[in-house]
């Protein structure tokens, strides 16, 4: 078998979007469920600066979750044990409503049963600056709630961010494998195709395609979303 392992990325692969109207309409939403204790711009920008760090980060001792503590409570001022509550409660009751904001297909689902009838182990590569609750809401929301995933990249057990080429490094160490072995499904060149470098054969999903002209475009594969179904029926 030619990839042992597809890695798949959600926002905008799996589950169509645009992604500024999501994380726009995801940061009014949290912001104004923590409005009680910190006014909502600033939190905002609190919430991007911490982001930030955990997208910056090159310590490989510490998950991005810790990163993140370690720069958003500080610097908001926040108290992890009032604020922590409150955003578990606002993933439990208000994010899935910001499906909304997507388009989900029924061809998502097609293309993971294609994989896995390939003979493909599958892996969610999706940017690991969320929590496990909220990855596992956007695949409900993708269809793709009750696949047997081999690795669901979450921010409570990766150490790096895309792009960085050590968050795929982490992958392939996860799955106890070569990079060569895993084959990398994504729409965005700098964050998804950039798993070329460490040895990883890439598939640039152009439906919802982002480039922002700072990463040479040169995917093993390309096609829309729809066209992997013919893609590993022919491997």
């Amino acid at each position: 078998m030619r990839y042992r392992y597809v890695l798949f990325d959600l926002d905008g692969t799996l589950l169509p979007m645009n992604k500024q109207t999501f994380f726009k309409g995801y940061q009014e939403a949290i912001a104004s469920r923590v409005a009680a204790y910190i006014p909502p711009q600033e939190f905002i920008n609190h919430l991007l600066a911490a982001t930030d760090a955990m997208i910056d980060n090159n310590d490989p001792t510490l998950t991005n979750q810790e990163v993140f503590r370690r720069d958003f409570f500080p610097r908001s001022g926040l108290s992890e044990g009032v604020a922590g509550p409150v955003f578990e409660r606002f993933y439990r009751e208000d994010f899935p409503a910001l499906a909304a904001l997507t388009q989900p297909t029924p061809t998502a689902r097609e293309v993971l049963n294609q994989a896995q009838a390939y003979g493909a182990e599958l892996v969610i590569a999706t940017n690991p600056i969320f929590p496990d609750i909220a990855i596992r809401e956007r695949l409900r929301w993708a269809g793709a709630a009750g696949v047997a995933f081999r690795l669901i990249t979450t921010y409570e057990t990766m150490h790096f961010c895309k792009p960085k080429p050590q968050y795929y490094k982490e992958i392939a160490a996860y799955l106890n494998t070569e990079p060569e072995n895993c084959l990398m499904v994504g729409n965005d060149v700098e964050e998804d195709m950039v798993a070329g470098e460490t040895g990883m054969a890439t598939y640039l999903v152009e439906d919802h395609l982002i480039y922002r002209g700072l990463y040479r475009c040169d995917p093993d594969h390309r096609g829309r979303l729809q066209d992997l179904l013919t893609f590993f029926n022919k491997l």
